[in-house]
């Protein structure tokens, strides 16, 4: 048994596909395929459901596959210790970031972080929480921008910044003409929200359900930028988090009065990551940057 045969193994349950995963691997298909019955051999046990249409794990298949996961990513963490002896603040940093927030923090901060660390390489990875904690748990993001908390014991968080929410709502609308209003103000109202798996929806249906706010069945938005274009179009008023207002032809923004709906923002990383140091200078010089400003509250 070999690293390689881990790797086969794990890109079989990512693709459940022979042909894709021996693509991903760089090997042909024949040869994925015989090291995996090396694999069962060795091991003694079926690690795979076999058809002409697709792969499926058995059940000690999927326990097994999640220990390679672990050992792949171990392995990697080794890598990485040996590279960082040497220039702990140069090579890749992958980055994930939720969807309701690469558009408006990321051109606020990356232009700073990249004149701040020269020598690093910033990938980013836009998507929904779910799926960027399953990323950096098996090791495919080094750390993500996500909304607290997270309840995953092996992350450490380092809490960044607090952002209030606001009211959109279409210019001929009741409320557009307030200085500010009132979280029961949206008692009654149809309020616009995004499609399930964004965090921000729970946040925004909770505050809903508490206030007796119902939503618009009719359309679940996939971006923040569509729910402005329907507020807009006169469909409904919405919450838009600090961050994201920008002016826009038939919105209008209010303030909410105190207590404020607020998301707070944190940078999380695996507690075992050889990165740990980089990581926690770029969350100590991420909220420099937004203590010269007052769009949000550092944390």
């Amino acid at each position: 048994m070999n690293t390689r045969d881990l790797q086969y193994l794990v890109a079989l349950s990512d693709y459940r596909h022979f042909g894709k995963a021996a693509e991903a691997c760089f090997v042909s298909q024949p040869a994925l395929s015989m090291q995996i019955k090396k694999l069962e051999e060795t091991l003694g046990v079926k690690l795979l459901e076999r058809s002409n249409k697709s792969v499926l794990l058995t059940d000690i298949g999927i326990a097994i596959t999640e220990r390679a996961r672990v050992i792949l990513n171990q392995i990697e963490e080794m890598r990485d210790f040996a590279k960082l002896a040497k220039d702990p603040y140069s090579g890749e940093l992958k980055i994930g970031i939720i969807s309701t927030l690469a558009p408006y923090l990321l051109p606020f901060i990356i232009p700073s972080l990249a004149k701040e660390f020269p020598k690093i390489s910033f990938y980013l990875i836009e998507g929904q929480t779910a799926s960027l904690i399953e990323q950096l748990k098996i090791g495919k993001l080094d750390a993500a921008f996500l909304a607290l908390p997270v309840a995953e014991t092996q992350f450490t968080a380092a809490p960044l910044f607090k952002e209030e929410f606001i009211l959109a709502a279409p210019s001929a609308h009741a409320l557009a003409k307030r200085k500010t209003v009132e979280l029961h103000d949206l008692a009654k109202q149809s309020v616009l929200l995004l499609e399930e798996g964004h965090c921000m929806r729970d946040q925004t249906l909770a505050l809903c359900q508490k206030i007796k706010a119902t939503e618009t069945q009719n359309f679940r938005a996939t971006s923040l930028e569509t729910l402005r274009n329907m507020v807009a179009a006169g469909n409904g008023v919405t919450l838009m988090p600090k961050l994201a207002q920008q002016v826009n032809e038939g919105v209008t923004y209010i303030p909410f009065t105190a207590p404020k709906p607020a998301r707070s923002i944190g940078l999380y990383w695996r507690s075992s990551t050889a990165k740990k140091a980089l990581l926690e200078e770029m969350a100590t010089h991420i909220k420099k940057i937004f203590s010269k400003q007052k769009t949000v509250t550092v944390l």
